[in-house]
């Protein structure tokens, strides 16, 4: 597990970013007037991308089934209390349509401005890019929490701005 609290914030900066590379692809694919295309690449990306943020924060499935019983019940725990349906899970197809059923709302408006010539299209892609950086940002968020409590929990020390 990551160590240090300087190690994880370099993790989350580096899964924000990776999001918003992420994001700006489902923008481009909403901007695409056909029915359908930005919803399979939407999930497409979520299959990739989710689990590469709980790999660089070492909270994929085989990482939490390496831990002793006690780290690994204080880490799920840690992502139930923080509303995560992803971490120490495989990432289906079927937790990827929850998710994106989630952002629903988003996700109809996008469908239906898209139609709309030109300007539709760029709204669309606006619309795409928010609601894939709000699920790929509330993971890293997630993950983040959880890391960050296990660090508590095994005693490491905290910078002072990080209590």
């Amino acid at each position: 597990m990551i160590q240090t609290m300087e190690e994880l914030d370099k993790v989350r900066d580096a899964c924000y970013r990776m999001v918003t590379r992420r994001s700006s692809l489902s923008g481009v694919a909403s901007a695409v007037p056909l029915p359908g295309v930005d919803v399979g690449s939407d999930a497409a990306i979520l299959l990739e991308m989710l689990p590469a943020i709980s790999k660089r924060f070492e909270l994929t499935e085989s990482d939490i089934e390496n831990l002793d019983p006690t780290a690994k019940a204080l880490v799920l725990t840690t992502a139930g209390s923080v509303g995560s349906k992803v971490i120490g899970h495989s990432i289906t197809r079927d937790l990827v349509i929850r998710l994106l059923k989630k952002a629903g709302m988003k996700m109809a408006s996008k469908q239906l401005v898209k139609y709309v010539p030109f300007a539709g299209q760029v709204i669309a892609a606006g619309i795409g890019f928010a609601a894939m950086k709000y699920i790929g940002n509330a993971h890293v968020d997630a993950c983040y929490q959880v890391a960050k409590s296990y660090i508590e929990k095994q005693g490491a020390p905290l910078p002072d701005a990080a209590r």
